[in-house]
């Protein structure tokens, strides 16, 4: 697929200068700090070196006061405490979060065995409950808050999920049970009538920070009640490793706070993984250091594939386990269970490419909707993805569920895919979601309706730039200025993701020294040079680029944009280019 290439716009060349001299680095290493918004040595300290301390005090989160005033009554009149979350690695890893540091408390526990209870929570007064994909859907549901009454639940703490759950909340109120939620998706008009309502993305709430995930505020919970009760916060960065998983799988913004997180989450994960954690690793056979690569396509899909082909209560009992031999046991389901998603990914994903290869009238369209019934729930999500890098544009993937078209939409860069879906909602029964990821659900018989109008929608919206795949580039450089010093600098720019990705760079008129191969089914590997100055090369990797293998063996010069990584081969270590696209001059 033809790509187009972005070279940002350079800083202002005055703030540039300034980190020039007072950090010691080189111009194009001052201008990737000054176009993340960094101007001068005090905000490189802490983009540079996070401290803890930069985390914003929780209680300015809106309803933070009375969400810990309820927790401690719940605590304090020994009543038991449901953690709800979303089956999902976010709504997981936040459930995982507050149950383990809950089930920490010093709250006695309460005689008796609960119904269906998890083997971790056995007496106590604190448990954890995942909604079934296929039976219950996503969210906060009915079967869950019945799930509470039958068992003299009065307190429901939902994690990444509820913000729109306004009946359900009514239904538990009417029941005397309680609900605090934790949210980062966006509000309807009218917010759920519950005890506190966490989400900074609220409009009249003013916390300085409102990307954060699911998990993310579920760690401010616990920071808050902590802060009130007077426990170090020492005894939280145990928990920051579970963020920092959610904040990397989830593609929120990693900035401000999230980086801070997400920075001593690895940490947290590298000196001291929790069993769950490592099990994952060892099953991986993940002996490196663990980087935001690694949560995003290691940790992340295993636990992402409990929840979608079987329960998310198994990547729970996974994270909380404090037995090692518990955690490798689960840790090996999960990983089955992760190999038979990609198999399901693998078929459904061939299935709906050709659905859109063999209809002319699918292929013209600037959105794709599919629907088939029989095509897993779980995995449609993925799929939409997946569809997306062939034909680049907003995807929503459905399927049939308890009689109903149930799916996901996935969207591409500066599209608002939820706006899209919000202007079809007389359509719906439900939705949610955020920009560039979105669940909805409707009526059978409003499926062609609403694919035609998905369709208008996207059409008279979306710009024309959008529909052709970006590689955003830092800025142009010569061979010679990739040194060992620039590439320990730019190591330090780490975690990436989004708002931080990854450096890419362009550098212009090379040819390839005489190596270039294929390897693999469609990779080039390459010993390139700039065709004026052929005595430096350095080795690099294009992925998928075998296409252009005729053209550079012939040593017509070309321009790549790259980014710069290090290779270990025979254990030597040395710089590599990882070529994301190539164009022959």
């Amino acid at each position: 697929m033809e790509k187009r290439w972005s070279i940002k716009e350079g800083a202002d060349e005055a703030v540039v200068k300034q980190l020039t001299l007072e950090l010691g680095i080189d111009k194009i290493l001052a201008n990737m700090l000054a176009q993340r918004g960094i101007s001068n040595y005090e905000d490189a300290k802490k983009f540079f070196r996070p401290s803890l301390s930069d985390l914003h005090d929780p209680f300015l989160m809106k309803d933070m006061d009375k969400a810990i005033i309820r927790l401690e009554q719940a605590i304090k009149n020994n009543e038991k405490i449901l953690v709800y979350g979303d089956y999902d690695v976010d709504g997981t890893t936040a459930v995982s979060l507050v149950y383990s540091f809950l089930k920490k408390l010093p709250f006695i526990t309460q005689p008796g065995k609960l119904l269906n209870s998890s083997p971790e929570s056995d007496n106590l007064l604190v448990d954890y409950y995942i909604p079934d994909r296929y039976a219950e859907g996503y969210g906060i549901s009915f079967q869950g808050i019945d799930y509470a009454k039958e068992n003299n639940f009065t307190l429901i703490i939902a994690l990444d999920c509820g913000i729109k759950a306004n009946d359900k909340v009514d239904y538990a109120n009417e029941r005397n049970i309680d609900f605090i939620i934790c949210d980062h998706h966006r509000p309807g008009e009218t917010l759920p009538n519950a005890v506190a309502v966490l989400d900074p993305k609220r409009s009249d709430c003013s916390y300085p920070f409102d990307e954060l995930c699911g998990c993310g505020v579920g760690f401010k919970l616990i920071q808050a009640y902590a802060q009130k009760n007077n426990i170090p916060f020492d005894e939280l960065t145990e928990y920051l490793d579970l963020a920092a998983i959610s904040i990397a799988s989830d593609l929120v913004p990693i900035t401000g706070e999230n980086r801070t997180l997400c920075y001593f989450g690895l940490e947290q994960i590298n000196k001291k993984p929790r069993n769950g954690i490592k099990a994952i690793l060892d099953l991986a056979n993940i002996k490196k250091k663990v980087t935001i690569n690694e949560l995003v396509f290691t940790i992340g899909p295993r636990i992402n594939a409990a929840g979608r082909i079987q329960t998310g209560r198994n990547a729970v009992a996974l994270l909380v386990s404090d037995n090692v031999d518990h955690a490798k046991t689960s840790g090996i389901n999960i990983n089955s269970t992760n190999t038979e998603r990609r198999a399901l990914d693998l078929t459904i994903t061939q299935h709906a490419l050709s659905m859109i290869d063999d209809n002319a009238e699918l292929i013209s369209r600037k959105s794709t909707v599919l629907f088939h019934s029989d095509w897993h729930k779980g995995v449609i999500g993925i799929v939409a993805s997946r569809l997306i890098e062939k034909y680049y544009r907003p995807t929503i993937v459905l399927t049939e569920s308890n009689g109903k078209a149930t799916g996901s939409a996935r969207s591409v860069k500066d599209f608002d895919v939820y706006n899209a879906i919000e202007a079809c909602s007389d359509l719906l029964e439900q939705f949610g979601g955020h920009k560039y990821a979105a669940g909805l659900t409707l009526k059978m018989e409003n499926l062609e309706a609403f694919q035609q109008r998905f369709e208008e929608i996207v059409s008279s919206t979306i710009q024309e730039h959008m529909l052709v795949p970006e590689i955003v580039i830092e800025a142009e450089l010569e061979l010679n200025e990739i040194t060992p010093k620039f590439f320990r600098i730019l190591k330090q720019f780490e975690p990436f993701g989004p708002e931080n990705m990854s450096p890419v760079f362009i550098t212009k008129n090379l040819v390839d020294k005489g190596y270039v191969r294929i390897v693999g089914s469609n990779h080039l590997k390459m010993d390139i040079q700039a065709a004026q100055h052929p005595a430096e090369s350095i080795s690099s990797i294009a992925f998928g680029q075998a296409e252009h293998f005729d053209d550079i063996l012939r040593k017509k010069t070309f321009s790549a944009c790259y980014a710069i990584e290090e290779n270990e081969y025979n254990g030597k270590i040395s710089l590599q280019l990882n070529v994301k696209d190539m164009k022959m001059e």
